[in-house]
């Protein structure tokens, strides 16, 4: 099973021979939110199912929260149901930017106890590159039946943890340098990032054809990054807590298990500590 990453020829293996799988299509595009959907009734993997953000991976927004809050754990189950999501199923989900959308799904998965969930690796476009096969039909599954009773707290981080900033703690920033930097902010109110934290945008975890950099690579660059701070210690935020599970991602690819990620980010910090 496989708890990280899994490749085209992996996954194609896997579908050829009906293993018992479960696949969402996670592309998104912030900017115009029907996107994701349209290009999923335009092709997609066999057997995969259109999950989308705004309305499968996050909650409804409200003045208190950020733009992507946590689902409430009722819906999120009977998405999980519905997808017919079980025990000994491998999950894979994957998007068309390089993983930013589908880490919140492994995330999410993760974070409620489910282990073998994957992203695929390079992602739909990796797919195509490669001349998998791709249906337009859409199968709904046999649903199964799904329990949920609490996120998993060690993977998450609470504003109030972050506004207290312990000297053991590190904050990571998963946005491009240019926001972090306070230099354009196309989506939220005010630019800029939490105080002390340090950038490390998603991209970097990276090559140039959009699948994640070898796992020895990544953590000389992480440890480089965070030197004597432990995984554990470390919390990643971005704008809405969405492609900060990016960041999380790599750094469970690279063995540096325990991180953590601040689901409100950003444009939560933003509503309770408005710069001066």
């Amino acid at each position: 099973m496989h708890q990280t990453l899994i490749s085209v020829d992996e996954l194609k293996v896997k579908i050829e021979r009906g293993s018992a799988l479960v696949i969402w299509d996670c592309r998104f595009n912030l900017m115009d939110v029907n996107q994701g959907r349209k290009a999923y009734q335009a092709s997609h993997i066999p057997g995969a199912l259109y999950v989308n953000l705004n309305k499968d991976l996050a909650a409804q927004v409200s003045d208190e929260t950020g733009r992507h809050p946590l689902p409430a754990l009722d819906k999120f189950a009977e998405l999980c149901e519905v997808t017919a999501i079980g025990p000994n199923i491998q999950v894979v989900v994957y998007d068309d930017c390089g993983g930013a959308m589908a880490a919140r799904a492994w995330w999410l998965l993760q974070a409620i106890g489910l282990r073998d969930v994957a992203v695929l690796d390079g992602g739909y476009p990796a797919w195509l590159e490669a001349s998998a096969p791709v249906v337009t039909e859409f199968i709904m599954p046999q649903p199964t039946a799904v329990r949920l009773n609490s996120y998993d707290q060690s993977m998450l981080a609470d504003r109030k943890e972050v506004a207290e900033f312990a000297p053991d703690t590190c904050l990571v920033d998963a946005r491009n340098a240019e926001r972090y930097r306070g230099e354009q902010e196309p989506i939220d109110p005010v630019a800029g990032h939490i105080p002390g934290a340090l950038n490390r945008p998603l991209q970097d975890n990276l090559t140039s054809d959009g699948c994640f950099k070898s796992a020895e690579l990544l953590r000389s660059e992480w440890q480089a990054l965070l030197a004597d701070v432990l995984p554990e210690q470390v919390i990643h935020y971005c704008g809405s807590g969405v492609t900060a599970c990016h960041n999380q991602l790599a750094m469970e690819i690279a063995g540096l298990n325990g991180s953590r990620v601040y689901p409100g980010s950003w444009s939560e910090w933003l509503k309770y500590h408005p710069p001066a």
